[in-house]
């Protein structure tokens, strides 16, 4: 019942932030936080653009998506796939195990790492 109730909590806020990012340009409202590491730095962050690009991928532009953040569109799938092997851990732990496998997690490390270094060298 607990389980049910959490899961039920998470699909609730995520249909919740789902329509504000459809209805609401994240550009353009003062709604949406501006990221701080940009507004300090002036380097962007490797969540720079995020909102945007949640809002591109509601709309059904993908291309604009990942203008504004290839990094979240490549690592969309991954969380989900992390996601589901979370809810099956005890059904299928290897599937578990292999995806919390230090290599895995150090290798995301590094793309999330050289995709900051890159976008900021490049103005990606």
């Amino acid at each position: 019942m607990r389980r049910t109730l959490i899961w039920i909590v998470i699909i609730a806020t995520l249909l919740v932030f789902g329509v504000i990012y459809y209805a609401l340009d994240p550009s353009g409202s003062s709604l949406f936080p501006r990221c701080s590491f940009l507004e300090l730095t002036g380097y962007k962050c490797p969540g720079c653009g995020s909102q945007r690009a949640i809002h591109a991928l509601l709309h059904g532009d993908v291309v604009t998506a990942f203008r504004f953040n290839a990094m979240l569109l490549i690592s969309i799938p991954w969380i989900a796939l992390c996601l589901y092997a979370e809810s099956q851990r005890t059904r299928n732990p290897r599937l578990y195990v292999r995806l919390n496998a230090p290599l895995l997690i150090w290798a995301y490390l590094v793309m999330v790492l050289l995709w900051w270094v890159l976008r900021n060298v490049f103005g990606w």
